[in-house]
């Protein structure tokens, strides 16, 4: 009898020391578990920093064109001041004797911008639609701007900009210049720079 009591007494004893040790492996399959729903490396791909897929993030927003005309809120003699002021900043002459100040109108000199065969066709490409024209064998590349202000009332004008673009070859009889339509580039980004001049900050929609 004391013999049997002793085997019960060493198998409750070893009963109760075996089930905490099975219910920690059970914690322990659980939190693999956690960390196995969780996504790579223990990261929910339910928040910002894990690693859900990113469709689109990080492209380069498309520039909207500005306006042109484009509306100031500003007099027409602070206007036509800008707009000297930026043809200066942009290595830009004025043509004097086509210009007429008084009537808010403000002609550049022809601006090269762009010189040399080997790059000349590109540079002229961003600026003016060369397609019928491409094989032509450009060799520079020049714009000449006219600035229109166009009072509405005392405090507020429009301000148009059309830019002539012209290009170069170089053949058997001699330079000759070929005016191509313009695609904007050129003007808007004289309309960028003059509301900045004029409002301090870039135009609606873009950052610095």
């Amino acid at each position: 009898m004391i013999r049997l009591a002793s085997l019960l007494l060493i198998l409750v004893v070893c009963a109760v020391s075996a089930w905490p040790q099975g219910k920690g492996v059970d914690k322990t399959s659980e939190r693999v578990r956690d960390s196995a729903t969780n996504g790579s490396n223990g990261t929910k791909t339910n928040t910002s920093s894990g690693t859900g897929i990113d469709f689109g993030g990080g492209r380069t927003p498309t520039v909207v064109p500005i306006p042109n005309p484009y509306r100031f809120t500003s007099r027409r003699d602070v206007i036509v001041k800008a707009i000297t002021d930026v043809m200066r900043d942009r290595k830009l002459i004025v043509d004097e004797a086509a210009s007429r100040p008084a009537e808010g109108i403000i002609v550049s000199q022809p601006y090269t911008f762009i010189k040399g065969a080997v790059i000349a066709q590109t540079e002229l490409g961003r600026f003016a639609d060369i397609t019928t024209s491409s094989d032509r064998g450009w060799t520079r590349g020049r714009y000449t701007l006219t600035v229109e202000v166009q009072p509405i009332d005392g405090n507020s004008a429009n301000v148009s900009v059309n830019a002539k673009i012209e290009g170069r070859t170089d053949g058997a009889t001699g330079p000759e210049w070929a005016t191509l339509k313009s695609i904007g580039v050129a003007e808007d980004e004289f309309l960028a720079a003059l509301i900045t001049n004029i409002t301090g900050g870039p135009p609606p929609g873009r950052v610095e």
